[in-house]
């Protein structure tokens, strides 16, 4: 009978709380949302899935050696770590010295742990290797880029205006988020804000990337705002732009794009990494691995290397990323104000970045003789190709024989280097203060 009660002590259903619960549902709504609507799905469902396993109670693969030590609970170790840091000798305590510490005495304290005997779990490794040291990012990056064509573009320079007005979605946000926490609503450090803002960019791997390096503690909830936001575009954008343009701009037929050379799209990503990142060095680690896979794309020498980074290798990284941010899916950290804070201000940041994309292409036409149909505009906000097949489709609807693709991907890849550039400003400025 003692074995029998033992065993049923041992299942992890009898340690579920009401937080893991609520995360194993959120898991499995992500899950639906990626299997049954195809929301982002080569992301949302590694991160639901990841979810799951972070949440499943006693399994702990979510946990690094640190949190096993203070989940277990024994008063003997955690009686060592809170001398170590000054503290009192209980597991609040600890996680309020631990939070504001600095990452060395971090790193001594997990070190510390692992030589009391704990582990890091399998999610909390994947997380430490793919995010905490910027890889995995940064590897998709470089995939980007070699899926991209900067013809668009350079065959129409005028539209780098339209991707970089769309970036004031970002730093709306970051105010926005200051706000709340100025009156008392919500509280977010500036780094907070700084890694929340950048969900308005509507690009996915710079918002974990900055995430990771400003507020890990809110990866989870701001990647999740992310890419749902994205997969949400077609829904999110075309009221702005109706409500923003006339019947006569949607109308605007644009002139053909002319042949860009092949000399142009390979000399592009060099000139550009240069010119931004010896003024934005920050902005060098995201913008450098777009404009290499880029190059690598355009010189038409290392075709292998190439389909190896837009196939094979992305493919992979996307993994164990989305297995990573799922590693951050736990309730302690995601069931917080701060989430609802993340997911409202992320669907403004959306509509900041569309509505200003085409404010900007209305102004631009006042001083030009060639006219730029607004719609294109809300393609400044770089989820690619999404939103320029939303300026493409509403454009239809008025009508049928105006195809803005092309010309809408000139301002959707400008978005991507927009946001590059903004992560820069934001680790340049914020960690410096």
């Amino acid at each position: 009978m003692e074995s029998l009660n033992a065993l049923i002590q041992g299942m992890g259903l009898m340690h579920l709380g009401a937080g893991q619960a609520i995360m194993l549902l959120v898991s499995l709504l992500l899950l639906w949302l990626a299997i049954a609507k195809k929301f982002e799905p080569l992301l949302l469902l590694p991160i639901g899935f990841g979810g799951l396993l972070s949440n499943i109670p006693e399994a702990g693969m979510a946990l690094t050696a640190l949190e096993s030590l203070l989940a277990h609970h024994d008063a003997g170790q955690l009686a060592v770590i809170a001398a170590k840091l000054n503290c009192a000798p209980d597991v609040h305590a600890i996680k309020e010295a631990l939070a504001l510490a600095l990452p060395s005495v971090q790193n001594q304290m997990e070190n510390l742990a692992v030589d009391m005997g704990y582990t890091p779990g399998g999610l909390a490794l994947f997380y430490k290797v793919a995010i905490g040291s910027g890889v995995a990012p940064l590897v998709i990056f470089m995939g980007v880029g070699a899926m991209t064509d900067f013809g668009p573009l350079l065959a129409n320079p005028r539209t780098l205006l339209l991707g970089a007005a769309a970036q004031f979605g970002i730093f709306a946000t970051v105010l926005g988020a200051l706000t709340l926490n100025y009156f008392g609503l919500i509280a977010f450090t500036l780094p907070q804000a700084a890694a929340i803002g950048i969900i308005g960019g509507a690009d996915g791997p710079t918002a974990i990337y900055l995430s990771g390096k400003l507020a890990p503690e809110l990866l989870g909830a701001i990647a999740v705002a992310a890419y749902s936001y994205m997969a949400l575009v077609p829904l999110i954008q075309p009221p702005i732009m109706r409500a923003l343009t006339s019947e006569k701009e949607r109308k605007i037929r644009m002139v053909q794009l002319r042949t860009v050379s092949k000399r142009e799209k390979i000399l592009f990503p060099v000139v550009l990494l240069l010119l931004v990142a010896l003024l934005l060095p920050d902005a060098a680690p995201l913008l450098g691995m777009f404009c290499f896979g880029n190059l690598m794309r355009e010189s038409g020498v290392v075709e292998r290397l190439s389909d190896t980074v837009q196939n094979g290798l992305i493919n992979i990284v996307t993994i164990f990323l989305g297995l990573s941010v799922g590693a951050k899916l736990v309730a302690d950290k995601f069931l917080q104000p701060q989430t609802l804070g993340i997911l409202l201000l992320g669907v403004v940041a959306f509509g900041i970045g569309t509505a200003a994309g085409v404010l900007m292409a209305k102004l631009l036409n006042l001083c030009s003789k060639n006219k730029i149909n607004p719609l294109i505009g809300s393609a400044g906000v770089s989820a690619v190709p999404m939103a320029a097949r939303v300026s493409n489709k509403v454009g239809l609807e008025s009508d049928p024989q105006n195809f803005l693709l092309m010309h809408a991907m000139g301002p959707n890849v400008a978005g991507v280097i927009g946001s590059a550039i903004a992560a820069g400003v934001m680790l340049k400025y914020v960690l410096a203060m």
